[in-house]
C-alpha cells in the first residue's frame, strides 16, 4: 500500500492551502512516513525523477485534515478502479445464465425443432428476455471434452461480440450435464430456403444479403477483440431476419485465435463442397478458409442453386467448376437462368463473379482478405480479372 499512498499524498499536498506553511508551531511532513524532519526530498535511485514533500507547519487540526483527504481520495480512486475492473472482466455481463427447468418449459419440453447444428438440436421457445419474446435453444447432445470446450468457447467469446450481421447469443444454460445457447430467434428461417426454394429472391435482395455476410465475416475476422475463424460458411448457417438482413450463426464449429495468432492446426472441420483445399494438406489453416467458403456461398448467392447438386448430369453438378468455366466463356446467362434483373445490372454480375472466383483460388495466399472482399463487392476498389482457381481441371461449359 506505500505506492498509492505515496500517490494520493503527492496530490494532496498539490491541492494543499499556500498559507498551510506560513504557520508556526511543531511541523510534520505528508508523504509515504510522517517525520519531524527538514530533509523532505527524496531523489530515484536512477536520479531520473524526484519527490519533493513541503513541511506543515500548524496545529493538529491542520494534520487532522490532510489525514481526512488523504483517505477520501483513496476511497474515491479505489471505487473508480472497482468499476473499471468490473466493467472489463465481467465476460458475461449481457448473457442470462438459464436453468434447464426454465429452458425445458420455454420450449415445451423442446418440440418445436428448428433444425439440427453441429453439436444438437435447435429449438424455438418463448420467454422473457429484454430482448425478444422468442428464442432458438441450442441443445448441446452429450458431454465429452471437446463439446465442454466448445461451450465454454461460445459463451465467452460470443457473449462479447456485437454486430448487425451476426446472430446475438443471449444466454446459456451450464447445468450438471446439460449445456445449451439461447440465440434471438429469427423468424424467416436460413439463407438455404431463401436460395433453394421455389419462389427465386429479387437479385437486389441476394446482393444485399451477399454484402451483409461480407460485413458480418469482416467483423469476425478483424474488429472483435478475439479473432474468429467460423470454419464452416454455409447457407444452412446464415439466418435471415426480419428486414432480410443475412446473419451470421452457429459459431459451434468456430476456431479462436488469441490476438497475436495468425494461424493454428487442427481437425479438418465444415461441410463437404464449402471446406477449402488447405483443411486436407495438413498445413496452417487461417481466416483464409472461412474467403474461401465465402467465394462458394456467393456463387450459390448469384445462381439460387447449391453447390453440389447430384441431380444435374455432367460437369454442372460441381458449382464452382462449372461457375468458373462460364465467366471464362462469357456464358453467365446459363448460370443465373435467364435472371433479367441480374442481367440488367451486369456490371456488378460481372463484379460478383470476378471476386467469388478470387476467394475459391486453391492457393491461399491468393485469396483476399475478407476486408478486401468487402470493398470489391461494394464498388470501392476495382476487380482484377482472376485467375484459374484450379488449373488442373477443365471442364466445359453446357
Amino acid at each position: 500500500m506505500a505506492f498509492p499512498i505515496l500517490h494520493l499524498s503527492f496530490s494532496l499536498l498539490i491541492m494543499l492551502p499556500p498559507f498551510a506553511v506560513s504557520q508556526t508551531g511543531g511541523n510534520i511532513t505528508v508523504g509515504a512516513s510522517l517525520s519531524t524532519s527538514e530533509n523532505t526530498s527524496w531523489l530515484s535511485p536512477s536520479g531520473d525523477f524526484a519527490f519533493g514533500f513541503h513541511p506543515l507547519y500548524g496545529n493538529k487540526y491542520l494534520f487532522l485534515l490532510a489525514i481526512c483527504t488523504l483517505c477520501f481520495c483513496s476511497s474515491f480512486i479505489y471505487r473508480n478502479k472497482v468499476a473499471n475492473v468490473r466493467e472489463e472482466n465481467n465476460v458475461e455481463s449481457n448473457l442470462r445464465s438459464f436453468t434447464y427447468k426454465e429452458l425445458t418449459e420455454a420450449t415445451e419440453g423442446f418440440k418445436d425443432d428448428l433444425g439440427r447444428g453441429a453439436f444438437g438440436g435447435v429449438y424455438k421457445g418463448a420467454i422473457k428476455t429484454g430482448f425478444t419474446n422468442f428464442i432458438a435453444v441450442k441443445k448441446l447432445d452429450g458431454v465429452v471434452e471437446h463439446g465442454e470446450k466448445e461451450f465454454k468457447t461460445e459463451v465467452t467469446v460470443i457473449g462479447q461480440t456485437h454486430h448487425k450481421n451476426l446472430v446475438r447469443l443471449l444466454g446459456f444454460c451450464d447445468e450438471g450435464q446439460h449445456r445449451l445457447l439461447v440465440y434471438e430467434f429469427l423468424s424467416n428461417g436460413t439463407l438455404a430456403d431463401f436460395l433453394f426454394g421455389s419462389l427465386r429472391p429479387s437479385w437486389k435482395q441476394r446482393t444485399q444479403i451477399a454484402f451483409g455476410i461480407a460485413r458480418g465475416l469482416l467483423y469476425l475476422h478483424e474488429e472483435c477483440s478475439t479473432q474468429i475463424i467460423h470454419c464452416d460458411i454455409k447457407p444452412q448457417n446464415i439466418l435471415i431476419d426480419d428486414y432480410y438482413n443475412a446473419r451470421i450463426s452457429d459459431f459451434g464449429l468456430a476456431k479462436l485465435l488469441a490476438i497475436n495468432q495468425s494461424q493454428t492446426k487442427t481437425a479438418i472441420r465444415g461441410t463437404k463442397g464449402y471446406v477449402a483445399p488447405e483443411w486436407f494438406r495438413n498445413t496452417p489453416v487461417t481466416v483464409k478458409v472461412d474467403v474461401y467458403s465465402f467465394g462458394v456461398l456467393l456463387l450459390e448467392i448469384i445462381c439460387c442453386r447449391r453447390s453440389v447438386d447430384l441431380e444435374i448430369s455432367g460437369t454442372g453438378a460441381i458449382l464452382i467448376d462449372w461457375a468458373y468455366d462460364c465467366y471464362r466463356h462469357g456464358t453467365l446467362d446459363a448460370l443465373i437462368e435467364d435472371d433479367m434483373e441480374a442481367m440488367n445490372d451486369v456490371s456488378t454480375l460481372e463484379r460478383a463473379m470476378k471476386v467469388a472466383i478470387w476467394c475459391i483460388q486453391e492457393v491461399p495466399s491468393l485469396r483476399p482478405t475478407m476486408r478486401k472482399v468487402t470493398q470489391m463487392l461494394e464498388g470501392v476498389v476495382e476487380v482484377p480479372a482472376p485467375p484459374n482457381p484450379f488449373p488442373f481441371s477443365e471442364i466445359s461449359c453446357s
